[in-house]
């Protein structure tokens, strides 16, 4: 299981100081929150923000297994829901802060992707994210359902959307599903999924409990300026962000 931590703004210590708060994300959104950590911290050179990043699936599930975290930005509304359900979540903190886009990615140049070169087999292998933990892996999956797929091309599947870039990026892939916000910025080639080939992918984020530092930080991701580098990042946000 590969998970990424890092920290903004201090050495995480055991236990949380005052300040601190523990963010579990969705690999799709992992360096957007870091764009957005810097951001804040500009305005709370105090706060010191720590992340966790991983599927939105083994983040639920360690919530579940009491790992400290403070704020859930998930990559989809059901985990939201079902942690709240349990009482582990505070129900009325769930909000949408992100609207997923689907893209096919390669680093190579000049390679045509899209729904004729997927049936003919010329993306081989393919990555894509695991249906069973990783959102954007479930939108891979309707996507393809699309397409006459060749039972000879090679379906490599990534524990989270982070992992199925990495496979596209170091050529253990011809080409990878990912988040438009991984690569817009990265070159390549690229085919924009449509995005009546899968199921909207809502974001949707919640505090885990009372912690003064996840509040702060969480109210500054539906502002204007965090809404605004969240659309400019690859993103579709709320009609109400601006």
């Amino acid at each position: 299981m590969r998970i990424l931590a890092f920290l903004f703004m201090g050495v995480l210590s055991v236990p949380v100081l005052a300040g601190d708060a523990q963010v579990a994300v969705a690999a799709n959104f992992a360096q957007t929150l870091k764009q957005l950590i810097t951001l804040y911290i500009k305005s709370h050179p105090d706060d010191r923000i720590g992340v966790t990043v991983a599927s939105t699936g083994t983040l639920a599930a360690q919530i579940r297994q009491g790992a400290p975290y403070d704020i859930f930005l998930a990559a989809d509304q059901r985990r939201p829901a079902e942690l709240a359900q349990e009482g582990l979540l505070v129900p009325a903190s769930i909000r949408t802060y992100a609207q997923g886009i689907l893209v096919l990615w390669t680093p190579t140049r000049g390679v045509s992707l899209g729904p004729e070169s997927l049936r003919q087999g010329n993306v081989n292998p393919l990555a894509l994210a695991n249906a069973r933990t990783a959102p954007y892996g479930v939108a891979a999956a309707s996507a393809l359902a699309r397409v006459n797929l060749p039972a000879a091309v090679k379906r490599v599947t990534a524990e989270n959307v982070g992992q199925s870039y990495h496979f596209a990026h170091s050529g253990a892939a011809a080409a990878a599903f990912v988040a438009l916000s991984q690569v817009q910025q990265q070159g390549g080639s690229l085919w924009r999924v449509p995005m009546d080939w899968y199921a909207p992918i809502v974001q949707q984020g919640g505090l885990l409990g009372a912690n003064a530092t996840a509040q702060r930080f969480y109210d500054f991701l539906f502002s204007p300026q965090a809404q605004t580098l969240i659309d400019q990042a690859g993103y579709r946000v709320p009609d109400d962000a601006f």
